[in-house]
């Protein structure tokens, strides 16, 4: 379970480059930008879905693959304007989302934290998964790794 930080340390925390957001951070920001923001989850072929309660007229796109967050976006045929931005009432968009994240889940377009193969950078010494790479580093100091 993560130790919870007192205010200050987390804003210090979030701000740093090398700090990584998730779900939390997702709703924090639907909720400060008054958008919808959903998340197509290639590990479990689902659409995560932050601020869908708040009845926002707008909704956004991010594609997650189990490390990182990427932007979706629709580019038309037509050659018109990229579209980054979707009204909440348009299913179908939501519905496209859902099927991409279904593909990339056939075609395991994932990494699994817990079941990754890792390697340390510094002593070669191989590791299964988030759990024993944080051991490792607590244990080493060591914080370079690569996934094998």
């Amino acid at each position: 379970m993560p130790k919870c930080k007192p205010v200050d340390d987390y804003c210090a925390w979030i701000q740093d480059d090398r700090s990584w957001g998730g779900a939390i951070e997702l709703a924090i920001l639907s909720n400060y930008y008054g958008i919808e923001i959903a998340v197509a989850d290639t590990m479990n072929a689902i659409i995560n879905r932050f601020g869908e309660d708040k009845d926002y007229p707008h909704r956004v796109f991010l594609m997650f693959d189990g490390i990182h967050y990427d932007p979706l976006y629709l580019e038309p045929a037509d050659g018109s304007m990229i579209r980054t931005i979707f009204s909440t009432e348009d299913t179908g968009i939501l519905k496209q989302a859902e099927q991409l994240a279904q593909e990339a889940n056939t075609s395991r377009q994932y990494t699994d934290m817990e079941k990754f193969t890792l390697r340390c950078m510094v002593c070669q010494q191989g590791l299964k998964g988030q759990a024993e790479a944080r051991q490792h580093a607590a244990a080493t100091g060591h914080i370079n790794f690569g996934e094998v």
